[in-house]
């Protein structure tokens, strides 16, 4: 197959596999995402989107391989960040850590039993090798991009 051809294919299938999975963990395994973890999502879907775009443009791959890059770069950047809220090396500025020094009237603490809370930032719930799932997404998301790099480098030498 012709690696113009490829390249898209592989855009849109690592976007909507990622997402699959992350559905699959969260519907299938119970694994409840964190307000981090749901934005870790975002980059997914857009590189799959750019990668359903390259099809239908092939003559705009080089643009969209790096526009996935820097989108994959981000990617890296959040998941890295959403990791260290996880290791408590910093709090969450989306105010989602499992810190509860606020204070709480009665009817505030009456309330607050009566919702679902959402799940805190900094709570790990499935880990591989020690590493969570956002520890994965900083490795697969760094992986992603060199991968999108050495794509472009081989489409030039054709």
């Amino acid at each position: 197959m012709n690696e113009a051809r490829l390249y898209p294919k592989l855009l849109a299938g690592v976007g909507a596999g990622a997402l699959i999975m992350a559905y699959i963990a969260q519907f299938g395994f119970g694994l409840e995402p964190c307000v981090l973890c749901l934005y870790q999502r975002i980059p997914y879907a857009l590189v799959a989107i750019l990668g359903f775009i390259a099809m239908k443009r092939p003559q705009n791959l080089n643009d969209i391989l790096v526009a996935s890059a820097v989108v994959f770069a981000a990617s890296t950047a959040l998941a890295a960040y959403h990791f260290g809220v996880e290791q408590h090396w910093w709090v969450s500025a989306t105010g989602c850590t499992g810190d509860v020094s606020k204070t709480f009237t009665t009817q505030d603490l009456l309330q607050s039993m009566q919702r679902k809370q959402p799940k805190a930032c900094d709570a790990v719930d499935w880990t591989l090798f020690g590493l969570s799932m956002a520890g994965w997404n900083v490795l697969f998301s760094i992986f992603c991009v060199h991968a999108i790099i050495i794509a472009r480098m081989r489409l030039r030498e054709d």
